[in-house]
């Protein structure tokens, strides 16, 4: 009993540094926040914190690790969008999940930023770099199906999905965790509803196989099908 009250003590002081430490860190970056100033805010000695980090280094890589599990959980709203691999039908529900992705890790998207800023990236770069493969795996086989079909133009579908993808988290952050709102000069659902629509139909005028160019898509309340080829 005395050995799982201990480890049960020494879990509370590692989530006690970890969310000290993700407030300082996303507030003042790395450099400026030091081990004394996360202990405090911990509610620990200096050397307990040693004790379950070995530098303020190891509790920045440990927070970006615990980042990177919540966006490769399988219950992740988001993934539970990827997984169905209905794009660009789920357009709507892609920015939705999106956006609940940025608001409920304002903090620790701020520390990628810290990364590239103080780091030059060296933390992120592997999840980053494996991005395309992981997209690939979940709608690779999909979108050929389909395009092969003729239910999707002669564009790269792929690109389109990652490119929607990160738009979308793009947007939010800077919408959510920068502080800009209305930074394309225009509500945020007038902004998605544009970008749906360039994501679906294109830029360039359409023809006669369009939906109708009036339709209340921009809005998210309707949700026509990709354009097929003549």
């Amino acid at each position: 009993m005395g050995r799982e009250r201990q480890e049960k003590k020494s879990e509370a002081a590692i989530a006690k540094a970890l969310e000290a430490a993700l407030e300082l860190f996303s507030k003042q970056g790395f450099r400026g926040s030091t081990m004394r100033q996360i202990a405090d805010a911990a509610g620990l000695s200096v050397g307990n914190l040693y004790h379950h980090f070995p530098s303020k280094e190891s509790i920045f890589e440990r927070l970006l690790d615990d980042y990177w599990q919540r966006l490769l959980d399988p219950d992740l709203p988001l993934n539970q969008v990827f997984a169905r691999a209905s794009f660009p039908e789920d357009l709507e529900e892609l920015a939705a999940a999106s956006e609940q992705v940025v608001e409920e890790n304002l903090r620790y998207i701020l520390l990628i930023y810290v990364d590239v800023i103080e780091f030059r990236g060296q933390h992120i770069h592997d999840f980053y770099q494996d991005m395309a493969n992981r997209f690939q795996d979940v709608y690779g086989e999909r979108l050929s199906e389909r395009q092969s079909r003729g239910e999707l133009g002669d564009v790269d579908p792929m690109a389109a999905v990652m490119i929607a993808s990160r738009w979308f988290l793009y947007f939010f952050t800077v919408e959510k965790c920068f502080g800009v709102p209305m930074h394309l000069g225009m509500s945020p659902q007038q902004a998605v509803g544009e970008f749906i629509r360039l994501i679906r139909y294109g830029l360039l005028p359409r023809d006669s196989h369009d939906p109708d160019a009036g339709s209340d898509a921009s809005h998210g309340n309707d949700s026509p099908k990709p354009r097929r080829k003549p």
